[in-house]
């Protein structure tokens, strides 16, 4: 009478158990990879980015050749000799007051200076910072230098070695213009360009 408790208890036992039905397999997902949305975007944006490049080489390839007739029709309004080309290179630059910047208008003139200079690789020249009478002797010079340092990185930025160049500051020691008003004062705030060596034969860019 004792062993029916007990087979009774060991049956249910099985049944919880069989419902439980243990541990499951884990599944590893199936990978999925990027839509075709993303990818038509991923080569869109691949596609705008080269074009963009593109475009962007093809301006400055266009406003190089634009900066080289500007200098050629220079040249060839003043004439094609040596004499030309000097008086092309000595083409002062002015700045604004108090700044050492090269200004717009400038730049295209320096723009002249450095196709001078590449083609005629035997040329060596210095550059003069000038000032306006208003500060003190010490400062000026400081400027002076600091305008014709602008100059000069400004011509090796585009390729001409820098030991071609030579600077100095004359500060307000040497004014083009002796009055004592703004418009001898702006002719006054100038960087000069003077040849040092092989100004000989020069040739046109």
């Amino acid at each position: 009478m004792k062993r029916l408790p007990l087979l009774l208890l060991s049956g249910l036992v099985a049944v919880a158990f069989a419902a439980c039905g243990g541990k499951q397999p884990e599944t590893t997902p199936t990978p999925t990879g990027p839509n075709t949305d993303s990818l038509r975007a991923a080569q869109q944006a691949h596609d705008d980015s080269m074009k963009a490049a593109q475009e962007e080489a093809d301006r400055k390839a266009q406003a190089e050749a634009k900066r080289r007739q500007e200098i050629a029709d220079s040249l060839a309004a003043m004439g094609r000799g040596t004499e030309a080309v000097k008086t092309l290179l000595a083409t002062m630059i002015h700045f604004d007051y108090d700044k050492a910047i090269i200004r717009g208008g400038d730049a295209a003139v320096l723009d002249q200076k450095v196709a001078i200079l590449q083609a005629n690789p035997g040329l060596r020249i210095r550059i003069s910072g000038h000032c306006d009478e208003r500060g003190s002797d010490e400062y000026n010079l400081a400027l002076g230098n600091r305008r014709a340092t602008a100059a000069k990185q400004y011509v090796v930025s585009h390729g001409i070695d820098g030991s071609r160049i030579e600077t100095v500051s004359y500060g307000e020691e040497r004014p083009l213009a002796s009055g004592h008003d703004e418009g001898a004062w702006a002719q006054n705030r100038r960087d000069e360009f003077e040849i040092l060596s092989g100004g000989e034969n020069l040739k046109q860019p």
